[in-house]
C-alpha cells in the first residue's frame, strides 16, 4: 500500500508535541505532512523546516485574506529555503463564516485567487528568494482549470472519490500526467472496529461543511442532490440537529474513510486509483483526541 500524507495541526498547549509527532511521521516513512488553516499553519511550517529533514510538507488551505501577498511571499520563501525546497504553499478563498470572522468582504473567488498569486509571485521576484510551488484549493471545474493555468497543483477537502475522475478531467493531460503537479485531497478519517461509532465521528466532523452552500453545490454535482436538498431544508427550518441523520452512508463512504484498519487501507488504495496522487488523511478518533487518532493511524498503516 502506498502510504498517504497526513494532516497535522499545532494544537495550543501541545505545540512541542506536534513537532515531535511530525518527526515521528517522517521516521515512519509517510510522504508528506499538510497543515490546515487553524493553529498558525505558517508558524508550524517554519518549525517543520527546522525540525525535519526529508519529508515534504505544506499548507493545505491557507486563507488568502489573512495577510498581504507580499507578507506571505516573504515567509513562504523563507520556509522554502530553510527546508531545502520541501515546502508547498496551498491557498484558498475559504468560507463565508471565516470571512465574517475576519471582517472581510471577498470579491469573486477566481479573480481574488488570480490576483493574489500574481502579487505573491511579483513580491517573491522583488525579494530575490526562490518561491515554493503554489497549490490551489479546489472544488469545481473553474478553480480546477485555474490551478492548471497559474499554479503548481490542486487540493480538495472532503472531495467525493467517485466524482474525482470527472473533476480531474478538467485538467489538461500534461498537468494531469505530470508527477510534479500536486493532486491531493484532505480526507476525514476515523479508524475503529466500532464502525458505527467511527461513522458518527465523521458525521459530526462534516456537519459544518454540509451547511455551506459551496460544498452542497459541489456534492450535488457529484451525485448527492437528494441528501444535500434535505440538509438544506433542515438548515432553513432551524432543525440542524437532524443534519447528521440526513448524511447517507453512500455519501459518507464517498467523502470520508472510516471503519476497521482493513477498511481504511482499502479506501486509501481506492483514492490512489481515483487519480489522487496524494491522499491526505485527516485523523479523528472515536475514543480520544489528536494523539490517539495518530496512534490508530500508525497501527493501521504499519
Amino acid at each position: 500500500m502506498n502510504k498517504p500524507a497526513l494532516s497535522l495541526a499545532a494544537v495550543p498547549g501541545r505545540r512541542k508535541a506536534t513537532i515531535a509527532l511530525a518527526q515521528e511521521i517522517e521516521k515512519r516513512g509517510y510522504p508528506g505532512v499538510y497543515l490546515p488553516s487553524f493553529g498558525d499553519a505558517m508558524g508550524l511550517a517554519v518549525a517543520l523546516a527546522l525540525s525535519t529533514e526529508r519529508i515534504e510538507f505544506g499548507t493545505s488551505v491557507q486563507p488568502i485574506y489573512l495577510r498581504q501577498p507580499s507578507d506571505f511571499a516573504a515567509q513562504a520563501s523563507f520556509i522554502h529555503e530553510l527546508s531545502g525546497g520541501r515546502f508547498r504553499f496551498g491557498i484558498g478563498v475559504t468560507h463565508g463564516p471565516v470571512h465574517q470572522g475576519l471582517g472581510v468582504t471577498p470579491g469573486k473567488p477566481l479573480s481574488d485567487i488570480r490576483n493574489f498569486v500574481a502579487r505573491f509571485r511579483k513580491a517573491g521576484e522583488r525579494g530575490g528568494g526562490e518561491m515554493p510551488p503554489v497549490v490551489l484549493a479546489t472544488l469545481r471545474r473553474k478553480m480546477v482549470e485555474l490551478s492548471a493555468e497559474i499554479a503548481d497543483g490542486c487540493v480538495w477537502a472532503n472531495g467525493a472519490r467517485s466524482h474525482m475522475p470527472a473533476s480531474l478531467a478538467h485538467l489538461p493531460a500534461d498537468r494531469r500526467n505530470d508527477p510534479a503537479f500536486f493532486i491531493g485531497d484532505m480526507i476525514p478519517t476515523c479508524i475503529s472496529d466500532d464502525v458505527e461509532a467511527a461513522a458518527a465521528v465523521m458525521r459530526r466532523t462534516l456537519t459544518g461543511y454540509v451547511m455551506l452552500p459551496n460544498y452542497r453545490n459541489y456534492w450535488i454535482e457529484a451525485g448527492y442532490e437528494e441528501e444535500m436538498r434535505a440538509i438544506e431544508r433542515a438548515q432553513q427550518a432551524g432543525e440542524t440537529e437532524k443534519i447528521p441523520g440526513l448524511m447517507s452512508e453512500r455519501w459518507l463512504k464517498d467523502v470520508t474513510l472510516y471503519g476497521t484498519a482493513s477498511d481504511v487501507r482499502d479506501g486509501i488504495d481506492a483514492w490512489h486509483a481515483s487519480g489522487v496522487r496524494t491522499p491526505i488523511i485527516v485523523p479523528s478518533s472515536a475514543s480520544g483526541g489528536q494523539l490517539k487518532a495518530f496512534e490508530e493511524v500508525f497501527a493501521a498503516l504499519a
